[in-house]
């Protein structure tokens, strides 16, 4: 009977020790996958930002170099977003804003609108959309290069009256097929510039408390 408890005694520790091992073992690499998510997570951002402003143009660490706009109608956010602000030598080099285009065709158009200190765009990069695939969804550098044209551009090139695709009487071309998405994403885009026209300095500021 004794030597019965005993065993039981053994067992019943054993599982509990399994228990406590196994237990660790999941929190462990529960925690390792969440630091992992989170490190890929950062390194897609900064890759999305690099695509517009090249890392060898700005030497401050951009990530950590924010701002937090409330929601803000003329950027189409409903809730806050951080601007990402690039420096040379703690000079302003460029901004790196969200923008939200409201009226795509299948839904909201996300995208990272880079605008140098001059006004003048670095560039425009859609990270999330949900529009028709092989029409819409051209606004997706991976799927074509249409994106790509704003670079360079300004509010002043073309003049502001030409921010519209071309079946509105504006500059920008249209998807054949395809008018509503690449409308919705000029729109946007000429509003970031419009925004940041009149905020570039509230956009660059440095909190006292950081200086």
């Amino acid at each position: 009977m004794k030597d019965l408890q005993k065993h039981i005694i053994r067992v019943g520790l054993l599982l509990g020790l399994f228990a406590i091992v196994a237990t660790t073992l999941v929190a462990l690499t529960e925690r390792n996958t969440r630091t992992q998510i989170k490190e890929n997570q950062r390194q897609a951002l900064l890759d999305g930002i690099n695509a517009l402003i090249p890392g060898e143009e700005y030497n401050n660490p951009i990530l950590q170099d924010t701002l937090l706009l409330p929601p803000t109608k003329a950027l189409g956010t409903e809730e806050p977003t951080l601007v990402y602000r690039a420096r040379m030598d703690e000079q302003p080099v460029a901004a790196v804003l969200t923008v939200i285009a409201p009226d795509g065709y299948s839904g909201t158009i996300k995208m990272l609108v880079g605008i140098y200190h001059s006004g003048k765009l670095a560039g425009v990069r859609v990270i999330e959309h949900k529009e028709t695939p092989g029409l819409g969804d051209k606004i997706d550098v991976k799927k074509d290069d249409w994106i790509l044209q704003f670079e360079n551009l300004s509010l002043g090139n073309p003049p502001a009256s030409k921010w519209k695709v071309k079946k509105d009487g504006g500059e920008f071309d249209q998807f054949t097929g395809a008018t509503i998405t690449p409308r919705a994403v000029v729109g946007a885009v000429k509003q970031s510039l419009e925004y940041f026209r009149k905020h570039r300095d509230e956009l660059f500021a440095v909190a006292e408390e950081e200086e």
